[in-house]
């Protein structure tokens, strides 16, 4: 008996560990969904990408209140995690408080004194975050993409938080011998008077439970974030190494429809010459994406890294003129229609069964996409470098060249183009008139 709390532990951890292995495996596999892209050029500028927005937080603070209050939780949850790494150590081996045999007491003291501080704060500025994210009536938090179950979503993750800074803090003010040392408990020290009337067996019971629910809120919360816009968390460092350096504006053009404009201008090219053995065997790529396949696997990655803040939608023009297009929305959507095409690989052994659904007009609507000014606001906008232009642009390729479903206006102008070199509607050898009008 004297070792079957340190198995127990064992256990909880070993299988909340495997869960959440499971977990990264399938989003790895849904990412993996993509088609390829080359993102390995230029090292060095995406190691420094990674490390200034992604550790550095650069582009959060440009909002300088809640980008201040990010940067608390931020800085909160990474240094309070060699906390839980003690708490892993001692719930393996038996031990309470292992640290304190390796390194001084005032260090150590020191360490908790700073675990305790930031886990005041970051609850303090999570309420905060409910309040503005609840009560505030922020208009990003109202959007339609928000009801249901990403508000529901938001609130679940602030509530672990609150409740785990509060465990924390619980079980130092509960534990005794750490209480008698009389250093390192700047805020714990402050609840032990509520614990006043429990026994020494009674505080020790109240430290062990919530050292358990602590630690097994940890591994809930873990996995959680499979099912939770917080992936963030883990994929913001990939997604911003992998994110496009190319200048903002600069589109990709199509490899088939430069192929075909080369040979149209070599002189020397023969329109009538066979096409190469097996050529006509293969099937022709799809113009643009109507379907999380099409996509390529930064674009899927992109959207398991959003965070819904709804940073992006707060600064399209588009959506601030009161169009439909929101680029949360496009990124939420593309989530949900990768899960879901997930969900369908798991039920069928592994294949994709067409399931008669698609990306484009099941989830996202034309009308969303022509309403883009392709601006880039969203993709500047963005904590961390996701880019919803990306998507929608590959979308309207589809829409154009395997549909012909352009708007009237813009069918009108490439008509134009094609016939006249020009957008408007009159004979190239007019186009120079307008130099002897008076």
């Amino acid at each position: 008996m004297q070792y079957l709390p340190n198995i127990l532990f064992a256990i909880a951890l070993t299988l909340g560990l495997g869960f959440f292995a499971m977990n990264i495996r399938k989003i790895f596999r849904n990412i993996n969904l993509g088609k390829k892209i080359d993102r390995t050029d230029n090292t060095a500028a995406r190691w420094k990408n990674m490390f200034k927005i992604a550790l550095g937080q650069s582009k959060m603070v440009r909002r300088p209140f809640s980008g201040f209050l990010h940067v608390i939780v931020y800085v909160g949850f990474v240094i309070i995690n060699i906390e839980v790494l003690e708490i892993v150590i001692d719930g393996l081996l038996g031990t309470h408080r292992i640290f304190q045999n390796f390194i001084s007491a005032s260090f150590y003291a020191f360490l908790i004194a700073t675990f305790e501080i930031l886990a005041a704060l970051v609850f303090v500025v999570v309420t905060l975050f409910w309040t503005r994210r609840n009560l505030a009536n922020i208009k990003r938090f109202l959007s339609p993409e928000m009801k249901g179950w990403p508000k529901m979503d938001g609130n679940i993750i602030l509530y672990f938080e609150m409740v785990l800074m509060t465990l924390f803090l619980v079980m130092n003010a509960t534990d005794t011998s750490f209480q008698e040392g009389g250093i390192g408990n700047p805020i714990s020290q402050f609840l032990v008077p509520l614990f006043g009337s429990f026994s020494v067996g009674g505080l020790h019971a109240i430290e062990r439970t919530a050292w358990w629910f602590h630690i097994l809120g940890i591994l809930v919360f873990l996995n959680y974030l499979f099912y939770s816009k917080h992936l963030h968390i883990l994929l913001a460092f990939p997604n911003t190494f992998f994110a496009n350096l190319n200048p903002k504006g600069q589109f990709n053009n199509l490899a088939s429809v430069t192929n075909e404009v080369k040979l149209m201008m070599d002189p020397d090219a023969d329109p009538y010459a066979a096409p190469d053995t097996g050529a006509d065997e293969e099937i022709p790529e799809k113009f643009g994406a109507s379907d999380v396949l099409d996509l390529n696997k930064i674009q899927l990655l992109n959207a398991y890294t959003c965070t819904e803040c709804g940073r992006c939608t707060s600064a399209c023009p588009a959506n601030l003129t009161g169009k439909k297009l929101s680029p949360r929305k496009i990124m939420m959507d593309t989530r949900d229609r990768m899960e879901e095409v997930g969900r369908n690989i798991d039920a069928n052994g592994g294949t994709f069964k067409e399931d008669g659904k698609q990306l484009l007009n099941d989830y996202i609507l034309p009308e969303e996409l022509w309403a883009c000014t392709s601006c880039n606001a969203c993709v500047e906008e963005c904590p961390v470098n996701i880019d919803p232009l990306s998507i929608i642009m590959d979308m309207r390729r589809y829409l154009v060249m395997e549909e012909s479903a352009a708007p009237q206006e813009l069918n009108m102008m490439m008509t134009n183009i094609e016939n006249n070199g020009a957008p408007w509607q009159y004979n190239q050898q007019d186009r120079l008139n307008w130099a002897n009008e008076e």
